[in-house]
């Protein structure tokens, strides 16, 4: 399903299905202390019932089922949703993953301990979004939103390939990220207020073939590029590779997240 938004990519139409398999092979990148930091916050372990919206391939459930919480994903495309079944599948996770926008979840009141957004809040219609949160949230629930992304700035190989997603795709809002922390619209804060941030930098390994990979399941790249365009960029990334990376390197990333309880005030 193509997603349009003024404000992303100069309104450029997007669709993750349309990436769906290389985002089930390449994106799988969080590093183990990315989960970490939310089981020490007592959010989606054992005894908790958790709604992860975008759950795109299942990234966050399938990584932290071990903790024990009770998990369904919903994401609007059903590539993704196709995706994240068979992954879970393969390992044997009883996961219920639904093809669902966000702005229209169908659970009964207080149902979930925590609601998780993982590298997808800003796409959504919050005015539509966060009473459905509210709704669903029980009453001592957290809302957590999370992000991750590489720094251009300061990781040259990120740099580089990030320029060359420009070329393809010049209107791609995706590309020149610094530290920040999560953008909360105003809609949040009619349900909720803010209960604490967090700012941290990782070191994501890849080789070559994954980081092209993963570039290659962006949203800038696969998810909205032409077949032709999307070879084009792909031929000429893997000879950009070749002159400026090693066979085996880390890619400097930042992960933001933001803790949110039911109630309202800034």
């Amino acid at each position: 399903m193509d997603i349009k938004n003024k404000y992303i990519d100069d309104g450029k139409a997007f669709d993750f299905g349309r990436t769906s398999e290389d985002y089930a092979a390449y994106r799988d990148i969080y590093p183990p202390v990315f989960y970490k930091k939310i089981a020490d916050r007592g959010l989606c372990v054992s005894g908790q019932k958790v709604l992860d919206l975008g759950t795109g391939t299942g990234v966050l459930p399938r990584n932290m089922y071990p903790y024990g919480a009770k998990w369904v994903g919903t994401d609007i495309s059903r590539n993704q949703i196709y995706q994240a079944n068979r992954l879970a599948g393969q390992a044997h996770m009883d996961i219920e993953f639904l093809a669902v926008p966000a702005e229209k979840l169908d659970f009964s009141e207080n149902t979930f301990d925590v609601v998780t957004a993982c590298q997808c809040f800003f796409y959504f219609d919050h005015k539509k979004v966060m009473p459905g949160i509210s709704r669903v949230l029980k009453e001592d629930g957290r809302l957590l939103i999370m992000y991750m992304a590489w720094l251009p700035y300061e990781d040259s190989i990120a740099g580089a390939s990030e320029e060359l997603v420009l070329k393809y795709n010049p209107y791609w809002t995706g590309a020149k990220e610094t530290r920040r922390p999560i953008a909360l619209p105003d809609a949040a804060y009619d349900y909720f207020a803010l209960e604490e941030q967090e700012i941290y930098d990782v070191m994501v390994p890849f080789t070559r073939e994954s980081w092209h990979g993963r570039m290659r399941a962006c949203r800038g790249v696969g998810a909205s590029l032409s077949a032709s365009e999307i070879a084009g960029w792909d031929a000429e990334h893997r000879r950009l590779l070749d002159k400026i990376a090693p066979k085996e390197f880390e890619i400097l990333h930042y992960v933001a997240l933001a803790v949110l309880r039911p109630g309202r005030g800034r």
